[in-house]
């Protein structure tokens, strides 16, 4: 998702790992850490001449479960190894640096997951791309609330169990709306399967995924052997059925 939501989402692993330790400094760490997968959109443009590649390059290896493993024990020593000097010497542990950055960094590639594009989730085993196309890249809805509720913990003290309460309402809103989207997700198929039969389309397969900021208004792309057909559903539309289907023709040069 974008880069916000990953902050957020990744400051909350660093409270969830060291919030009590150390406090607000915990939600920076998480952030940095929720922010490093996307890191590779820079390396990409460094190591490829052309946008194709340095974008296929996104959501690649940094973006995998070996990454994450790997990149929680790089991280969290050289953190370590900084942040325990001096009168904070002895105030954390090696585990606690891990375990907030492996947090941190593998919930980046499995949020994204749920937006469409796709994730190297298994990466360099597999190059198969997981998307689960539920939720937009930028949906306010999931990163407001939760925003806001890590912005009110912020001025509770680190040992107050109000803080753990915000803590936990920001991740149940979030989870909530995600859980919301899945099942939308799968009513949404429904419509425009239903759609493409309607209008006889004899289709090979299809994909719907939501427009930008929202999950209500959704389209979706359906092939078939020389024509692609394209068409918007909203969860305000009366029909049951999207009634426009604009078709395109391959033009396909054998």
């Amino acid at each position: 998702m974008d880069s916000l939501t990953q902050i957020v989402l990744g400051a909350a692993c660093g409270e969830i790992a060291l919030g009590k330790k150390i406090g607000n400094k915990a939600l920076l760490f998480g952030a940095i850490g929720g922010t490093i997968p996307d890191l590779d959109v820079f390396i990409g443009r460094f190591l490829y001449g052309n946008e194709i590649q340095a974008m296929a390059f996104h959501r690649g290896f940094m973006h995998s479960i070996l990454f994450a493993v790997l990149g929680s024990f790089l991280f969290g020593l050289i953190t370590y190894k900084l942040y325990n000097s001096g009168i904070r010497k002895e105030t954390t542990s090696l585990h606690n640096w891990i375990w907030l950055f492996f947090l941190s960094i593998f919930t980046h590639p499995l949020l994204d997951c749920f937006t469409p594009y796709g994730t190297q989730l298994f990466t360099p085993f597999s190059n198969y791309r997981v998307a689960f196309n539920t939720i937009s890249v930028v949906d306010p809805l999931y990163t407001i609330p939760f925003l806001l509720s890590l912005i009110i913990m912020m001025f509770f003290n680190r040992n107050r169990t109000r803080r753990t309460w915000w803590l936990k309402t920001g991740i149940y809103l979030s989870s909530a709306y995600m859980i919301f989207t899945i099942f939308n997700k799968i009513y949404m198929d429904s419509v425009f399967k239903k759609s493409f039969e309607k209008a006889n389309i004899n289709i090979n397969r299809f994909s719907a995924q939501p427009t930008i900021f929202n999950n209500i208004l959704w389209y979706s792309v359906a092939e078939t052997d020389t024509q692609y057909h394209l068409t918007f559903y909203s969860l305000f539309d009366k029909s049951d059925t999207a009634d426009k289907i604009i078709t395109v023709e391959k033009n396909t040069i054998y």
